[in-house]
């Protein structure tokens, strides 16, 4: 950055902080106690917001273990049901001995 480039800078600066204080419509102490207040608020937000995702996750994640649960005591009846009509069926066709 030039000389020239860097006074403007530095100008513009100065002119912005003189306006801002000009018409600031609280005092710096006013000011700062609402900037820390906000920043308290949104802190305590993102704490709920954090909780309400993680009891959401934790939930799905439960409903998630329910249904694969259920998945495979279906599978495995099925297999079941599977090997138990090939046993009959084997056994249909095996000539009897006795």
């Amino acid at each position: 950055m030039n000389t020239d480039g860097f006074a403007n800078f530095l100008l513009g600066l100065g002119l912005g902080v003189g306006l801002g204080m000009l018409f600031a419509p609280k005092s710096g102490v006013e000011t700062r106690d609402m900037l820390m207040s906000k920043a308290d608020e949104g802190k305590e937000y993102l704490k709920k917001q954090t909780a309400d995702i993680q009891a959401n996750a934790g939930d799905m994640l439960n409903k998630g273990r329910e249904v694969i649960n259920r998945q495979k005591d279906t599978l495995s009846d099925a297999i079941q049901a599977g090997k138990q009509a090939y046993r009959e069926k084997i056994e249909q066709t095996l000539p009897e001995t006795a």
